[in-house]
């Protein structure tokens, strides 16, 4: 048995100092699969690497060749890191779209409290769905927000259009809501 099979069935029976040993063998290896994919920040690149051995330690009962152990890291990563950069582009994409649909005019909330803000907007919207599928993929995408448009489709039994379709319907109520509330507070609406 090799070191790093028995250092895998050590750390799948809960030893600390294998999985440690697994990590630091691994986190050099995984940050220049980041690297060479060249699309995350520094701080983008070290939340995949602890999303993606977060991941592999908690599957490792489903790895069950010792040798494929690395193989099977980078297509983690690989894919932690195509999650955050859609994210990131999403987000991009909804502050742009808002900007353009709302008029600069309207006093901005100031910086502290427009995270705050937001989030709770989000949850107040999730919370107005009604009990059914897009509400559950809204949660699992927005509310725990660990899993993949793919990861969720494989945990709902659906496809991942399906998926996406559902978020892109979540995402435009959630721009018509801020654009309604806006024109409510400019005294546009009743």
């Amino acid at each position: 048995m090799s070191e790093l099979a028995r250092q895998l069935q050590a750390s799948r029976e809960g030893d600390e100092a294998s999985f440690r040993a697994i990590f630091e063998r691994f986190k050099p290896r995984v940050l220049r699969l980041l690297d060479a994919m060249g699309s995350l920040d520094a701080d983008e690149q070290e939340d995949v690497v602890q999303e993606t051995f977060t991941r592999a330690f908690r599957s490792l009962s489903n790895l069950t060749d010792p040798s494929r152990f690395e193989a099977w890291l980078y297509a983690i990563a690989r894919n932690r890191a195509l999650t955050a950069v859609a994210r990131r582009q999403t987000r991009e994409r909804t502050r742009e779209q808002l900007r353009e649909e709302t008029d600069t005019t309207v006093e901005p909330v100031p910086p502290s409290l427009q995270v705050e803000v937001e989030a709770a907007l989000v949850r107040e919207l999730i919370e107005a769905l009604p009990e059914g599928p897009e509400r559950e993929t809204v949660h699992l995408f927005y509310v725990e927000g660990e899993l993949s448009t793919r990861e969720i489709a494989e945990r709902l039994g659906v496809g991942k259009s399906a998926v996406t379709m559902r978020l892109e319907r979540f995402r435009t109520r959630v721009k018509r809501e801020v654009v309604r509330r806006i024109l409510k507070l400019r005294g546009d609406l009743p």
